[in-house]
């Protein structure tokens, strides 16, 4: 007998359908799985054969062949038990066969009968409903977060037991719809202050313009001057992620396994600090099959890398794509995927080996040294930083004296989120987000200049002998400086502070 069900493979970021096919019939007796699969689906035989004997079903002495089609994808995970262990129940007429038409089944089974969790079950379920599927049926541990996803019925099961319940009634009693608790706003997360930051003006500055703009900031500075409690805190002045984005980050923390069944819509912009020893695979994603790396888990949050010119120099090389084009393309020997990488880059440097240049009563390092140290970083990787903010050490008066004036984060995001506004109203409907993502072609359009600003431009280009990336970087910052003061034009003072963000 010959039975059909229907379940996901992921591929980069999207999920792919694949057809689970099954065929009893006489012969000696053989367990067969095929189509392109790798050892971890080829072990569903012994997972599927024996979780079937635990929950009491005994398989005839039939050749089973399973083909997981089509042959081009490449099958990999544990995701596929259940939907072969379906695909096999309905075969040896356990279940009628058509009681899983248009029913899309994630799982991985234990040898007791129960169903575990798998990742990547949210862009399943997405991919279920835009291809007309009436149901899908999940792990109970992954129901939460596949009831995001409105338009189509999810049912979750703990054991083999459910499934066949399903198939004999047509629901699972145990599991009501929760739909709307699964999607209600988690609650507020209790972000650190820039408050909590004593002095430093200026990097509180560039962190704000940062966030108004999603430019990328370099802060160099000595040890605990308070270059890693900004970035930190850069996250909570972000403005608030919209639904489509929201949906966006989660998918892609579904495929990485790392989505909170508590919390399955992630409802905060992401903040990722990877070690500086980290290698290239891990930051931008491969591997023998290409997987998600640490800039596309940053995607629409922060990248925050620490100990700049300690990273390895074809790891930081590796980052200057994705800069520019907000996505990177990994290519292996079995397939291409793209993986989105729009994220807002923050990195810390000291400015000497030692980390205390300029002040020589404490800084040995000679001037060899430090122009070897800062060597490490190129010109190329600098040019594509917005913003590059040099700090002092804080002050003994700074530290103890009185708090006054200290801008709190709640004060910069107010700000940030009336800049934002301005931008989703200048940039509706061309598919721009924030300044920083303003092409070449697009300057004269978005970002007007007085004749004096432009006078000022023209001279610091060649004055500073500018790459043609770093004069509309300029221009990027300036319009993001306007749009805090609530400028049309960019003005001869705002071409004036991008222009000292720039060393």
């Amino acid at each position: 007998m010959y039975c059909r069900v229907f379940s996901a493979a992921i591929v980069g970021i999207e999920a792919e359908k694949v057809t689970v096919e099954a065929d009893a019939s006489a012969g000696m007796p053989v367990f067969e799985v095929v189509g392109h699969i790798t050892s971890q689906v080829r072990e569903a035989q012994a997972r599927v054969r024996t979780a079937l004997r635990s929950a009491g079903i005994v398989m005839p002495p039939l050749r089973i062949t399973v083909n997981l089609s089509p042959g081009d994808i490449r099958k990999e995970g544990t995701r596929f038990d259940v939907p072969i262990a379906a695909a096999v129940l309905g075969a040896i007429g356990r279940i009628e066969a058509g009681r899983l038409s248009g029913v899309m089944v994630f799982g991985e089974l234990h040898l007791d009968g129960t169903v575990g969790k798998v990742p990547g079950v949210l862009p399943g379920v997405l991919s279920a409903r835009a291809m007309g599927m009436r149901a899908c049926i999940v792990p109970a541990e992954n129901l939460n977060e596949a009831r995001i996803v409105r338009g189509i019925t999810v049912i979750g099961i703990r054991e083999l037991g459910d499934l066949l319940t399903f198939c004999e009634n047509g629901y699972i009693p145990e599991f009501p719809d929760k739909g709307d608790e699964a999607a209600a706003p988690s609650p507020e997360r209790d972000e650190p202050d820039f408050s909590d930051i004593r002095g430093q003006p200026v990097m509180k500055r560039c962190a704000l313009i940062a966030a108004a703009g999603f430019h990328n900031l370099l802060i160099t500075g000595p040890p605990g001057a308070g270059k890693s409690m900004a970035a930190r805190r850069l996250p909570g002045i972000l403005p608030a992620l919209s639904d489509d984005e929201c949906l966006e980050i989660s998918k892609i923390y579904s495929i990485a396994g790392l989505l909170s069944g508590d919390e399955p819509l992630m409802r905060h912009r992401p903040f990722r600090a990877p070690h500086h020893s980290l290698t290239p695979a891990a930051l931008c994603g491969g591997g023998k099959y290409p997987g998600p790396g640490e800039i596309t888990l940053a995607h629409r949050g922060v990248l925050f890398l620490d100990e700049l010119p300690e990273m390895k120099r074809n790891v930081l090389e590796m980052l200057r794509q994705p800069l520019e084009d907000h996505y990177i393309r990994i290519s292996r020997l079995c397939g291409s995927c793209i993986f989105p990488a729009s994220f807002l880059l923050v990195a810390a440097m000291n400015p000497c080996p030692c980390g205390y240049y300029p002040d020589r009563e404490r800084c040995s390092c000679t001037d060899e040294e430090i122009r070897v140290y800062k060597s490490r970083i190129s010109h190329a990787f600098m040019d594509r930083i917005d913003l590059q903010c040099a700090i002092r050490a804080v002050s003994f008066e700074e530290l103890t004296g009185e708090r006054r004036d200290e801008i709190t984060s709640e004060e910069m995001r107010r700000r940030v989120e009336c800049a934002a506004k301005i931008q989703m109203e200048r940039f509706r409907g061309t598919g721009i987000c924030f300044n920083s993502e303003i092409s070449a072609s697009d300057m004269e359009r978005f970002c007007p200049l007085t004749p004096e600003s432009g006078r000022m431009l023209r001279s610091a280009f060649d004055r500073m002998a500018m790459s043609a990336r770093g004069c509309h970087n300029v221009l990027r910052v300036a319009r993001t400086i306007a749009d805090l003061d609530g400028s049309d034009m960019i003005r001869e003072e705002h071409i004036s502070e991008a222009l000292c963000y720039r060393i």
